[in-house]
């Protein structure tokens, strides 16, 4: 049976907007869960109250709609891939989502979070990041909402993906060198996690 995957995220908004997802375990039906430090709890339970108010907002779907339209540069092009559609058989189209503004799809989520953190109040955010495309996307997303972003990266990450490192430090990132544990991704989630149970009302 084939699933209508635009009347699903339809379906999956629908239960965030009017408050069934996330059920009171943090469930958004057999998936999820809300696995985080205790300190935090309160911090997501805001963002769940924020999420649900501003995502119903026309302003904010405005803002939103109209950014993503005029600086990340979307819808992206459909692009034929003629050798591969031969090959296949069928007609093969690529949604170029490298066309987006700072390379990849991770903008479109960044920008959306941006908006939603200065909504909230928040004054500054911490992200983390692997190869480094979710921080050069956190960092351009904080660089045109006017806010401070702090990047956490694996020291060896960095040594491996020492363009994106420029590129988030040219956006005006501080990002930070993680030398504990693998010193790659996982190391970063948990220092980012550190820095935001310090300041869990004013981090984003």
């Amino acid at each position: 049976m084939a699933i209508d995957i635009a009347a699903e995220n339809a379906r999956v908004l629908q239960n965030l907007l009017t408050g069934a997802y996330p059920d009171a375990r943090g469930r958004y039906g057999p998936f999820g869960g809300r696995y985080v430090p205790e300190v935090l709890i309160p911090a997501h339970e805001r963002l769940e109250r924020g999420a649900r108010r501003w995502l119903a907002d026309p302003e904010f779907q405005s803002e939103l709609h109209r950014e993503l339209r005029d600086w990340v540069g979307r819808p992206t092009a459909l692009s034929p891939a003629p050798h591969l559609s031969e090959r296949w058989g069928a007609k093969v189209w690529l949604k170029r989502e490298d066309l987006a503004h700072t390379g990849a799809h991770k903008i479109n989520n960044a920008l959306g979070q941006a908006l939603l953190a200065r909504r909230l109040g928040a004054r500054r955010v911490v992200a983390e990041t692997g190869a480094g495309q979710h921080g050069v996307a956190s960092a351009a997303a904080c660089a045109r909402v006017g806010m401070p972003c702090t990047v956490y990266m694996g020291a060896l990450d960095m040594e491996r993906q020492a363009p994106n490192v420029s590129r988030m430090q040219l956006l005006g990132a501080n990002v930070v060198a993680v030398n504990s544990g693998d010193r790659t991704l996982r190391a970063a989630i948990d220092e980012a996690l550190r820095d935001w149970v310090i300041d869990p009302n004013g981090t984003y």
